[in-house]
């Protein structure tokens, strides 16, 4: 298990434990109100305001997901090596400004990939606007946002890939559906695509496919 790999299933531990203590507690103190049982999309309470740690926000969650990354940038010479994929994870947390709209903030980590006689670590904070539509039981969204990135880069002299680190901010959109199995949890579907920044002034899109798991507060 590479380093990377330890990190990401660290965050998925943290994550549960962290988690688990708000929700603990929004279900100690809540008064039981039959019409809070029912959810809209994401996961959100149809009715009350419920619990979030995102100014302006109300019906908050967190979630956790995992799957696998897609880096689009260019390789260098064919000389080396070029992977583009590796596992990729996020943990995040949102809340909702009304039925429709909300906000979600969270880390998100590219995985690190063999390439051009080095290697490329991508990794970064994100901040989007989140449209969700209820289905029932299930929801669909989408996100446009931005992400502040660093990116490690190491690279063999004749790759013609620029090394070094790089850091900044770049667009973010994705698209993704959810399933509720029960009141206050369920599994999120999720595609995504981030801006990153590479040495030598370089800004190409790395995309991430992940399924996950979201509990709400």
């Amino acid at each position: 298990m590479t380093q990377t790999h330890r990190r990401l299933c660290a965050l998925a531990l943290a994550a549960a434990g962290i988690g688990a203590a708000p929700a603990v507690l929004a279900q100690s103190t809540a008064p039981v109100d039959q019409s809070s049982s029912t959810r809209s999309s994401g996961g959100m309470s149809a009715s009350g305001d419920g619990y979030s740690i995102l100014p302006f926000t109300r019906r908050g969650y967190w979630g956790v997901s995992l799957g696998q990354s897609k880096y689009k940038n260019p390789c260098g010479s064919a000389l080396f090596s070029c992977d583009d994929s590796d596992l990729s994870g996020r943990i995040y947390t949102g809340g909702m400004f009304n039925d429709w709209l909300g906000l979600e903030a969270g880390y998100v980590n590219m995985g690190k990939v063999d390439r051009a006689g080095g290697s490329t670590d991508t990794h970064g904070i994100n901040l989007s606007l989140v449209g969700r539509v209820p289905l029932g039981q299930f929801n669909a969204f989408a996100k446009a946002g931005t992400t502040y990135s660093r990116t490690e880069v190491s690279s063999a002299a004749l790759s013609g890939v620029a090394s070094g680190s790089e850091k900044g901010w770049g667009g973010s959109y994705g698209l993704g559906v959810g399933w509720d199995f029960t009141s206050s949890s369920g599994l999120v579907l999720e595609w995504e695509r981030h801006d990153i920044r590479f040495p030598g002034d370089v800004k190409d899109p790395v995309e991430s496919a992940t399924i996950g798991y979201i509990q709400r507060f």
